[in-house]
């Protein structure tokens, strides 16, 4: 049998609280800024959560209009008329999408369109476009949007990106809650290896997060929603006494990945190197994390990846902010790294850009590969009295660090249902 191939990265798109490109975003991470705010885009008058990362009122038409010149005019006016119309979770994950194409430099490649894969990560995107239109059909059925038929199911946002750069390889989405977006870099990745691919665009979609479902995970007690409507910016507090709770946020990122050889062969640049992407489950549908499901999940991905567990240097946490969540995950890697627990530091990319829910695990893995070619991790902030199970860990409590060596990450993601996704990246050297 050959030797597997290897599987890198070329291009990263982003859309979050914190910008909408690499530099904007990694540059308020490192400053500390939070990206939370008094929800405007989700009507939260009944409701008793008020905050969250809300891209509600972006700039759809500068943003298309700054794309015009980086893409082939035919592109552009595919990608101009289906913006036109498209649901805001399509059009703020078709812009990841194309600066992801653009920064691999693939419209100006030359290559066999049924070669790439493309693969979303998420489901119930629509969140909020659903509920208004269910409004509007109970005021009036005919003005529903005209184009609801076709926009209203999760594959049409794959789909349109799909449309705008002409893929024909695999296409499909991959639903796995919070954990979605590695689970669909786990698919694109065997599309490369056991398929026909050299490439896969592949991430997460942005959640349009409805009032009722906040209302939903306020029910459960799932998001923060009691001590800081008035103080957005300190909601977010993983790790942190006061937390209760995570604070939804609307994000999307989306990764050009291709096999090493395939990449090096056309003079592409490599973000990092993708040793293992692997999940498991904790058989049950409730939103318990499990010490044993998350402890077997991570030994998995370090056997996977073939490294020690002394090998990792940093671990972007999943880290919600959620009572349970963050104590479960540090007991986790407790087991795991057991005397090495204390020479890795670990951050919290959500105490800033909230949790973006589908997207999370690619979005916090690109503020990982980030923070890694700075050597310069982002601190956790709005800790202010640190949880105990923090003790012996170093969590980059309210602070930067610099001059940081990086050589292997390690991302976690863990969602409602038990549905855990870890990921192993490594800093790429060309051996």
């Amino acid at each position: 049998m050959s030797q597997k191939k290897r599987i890198v990265i070329t291009g990263m798109g982003l859309q979050t609280p914190l910008g909408d490109n690499q530099e904007d975003f990694f540059n308020n991470l490192i400053a500390g800024k939070s990206g939370i705010k008094k929800m405007e885009s989700v009507d939260t008058s009944m409701i008793r959560c008020k905050i969250g990362g809300d891209l509600g009122d972006y700039d759809v038409k500068s943003k298309l209009d700054s794309l015009k010149d980086k893409m082939p005019e035919d592109a552009f006016k595919r990608a101009r008329k289906i913006i036109k119309t498209a649901p805001f979770s399509t059009k703020l994950t078709m812009f990841a999408a194309l600066d992801a194409y653009i920064d691999a430099g693939l419209f100006d490649y030359k290559f066999d369109k049924e070669r790439i894969a493309a693969i979303l990560g998420g489901h119930n995107f629509h969140d909020n476009y659903i509920v208004k239109n269910v409004r509007q059909f109970d005021e009036e059925p005919e003005y529903i949007d005209g184009l609801m038929g076709i926009c209203v199911f999760d594959s049409d946002v794959i789909a349109s990106i799909s449309e705008v750069v002409e893929t024909y390889g695999p296409m499909y989405i991959v639903g796995g809650t919070c954990a979605s977006s590695g689970m669909a870099l786990r698919s694109a990745i065997n599309e490369i290896q056991y398929g026909d691919c050299d490439m896969a665009i592949v991430g997460g979609g942005l959640l349009d997060y409805s009032n009722v479902g906040y209302q939903a995970l306020i029910l459960v007690s799932a998001i923060s929603y009691i001590s800081f409507n008035d103080e957005p910016e300190k909601s977010s507090r993983p790790y942190d006494m006061k937390r209760e709770g995570f604070v939804p946020s609307h994000g999307s990122c989306i990764f050009i990945i291709e096999d090493l050889e395939h990449a090096k062969k056309r003079g592409a640049k490599i973000y990092a190197e993708i040793l293992a992407v692997e999940c498991n489950n904790d058989a049950n549908h409730l939103s318990n994390p499990s010490v044993e499901g998350q402890t077997r999940l991570i030994n998995k991905v370090l056997k996977k990846a073939d490294i020690k567990a002394e090998q990792i240097d940093y671990i972007n946490a999943h880290a919600t902010s959620t009572p349970l969540g963050d104590r479960i995950e540090l007991q986790s890697i407790k087991n795991v790294f057991g005397e090495h627990a204390k020479n890795l530091k670990i951050n919290a990319t959500k105490s800033m850009i909230g949790h973006t829910g589908w997207t999370s695990h690619t979005l916090e893995l690109a503020a990982a590969i980030l923070q890694m070619h700075h050597s310069t991790l982002h601190p956790s902030i709005n800790i202010e009295e640190i949880d105990p199970e923090c003790e012996g860990l170093d969590i980059c409590a309210n602070k930067k660090v610099e001059n940081y060596e990086v050589n292997y990450i390690l991302k976690n993601s863990f969602g409602f249902g038990g549905l855990n996704c870890c990921s192993i990246v490594k800093k790429y050297t060309n051996d």
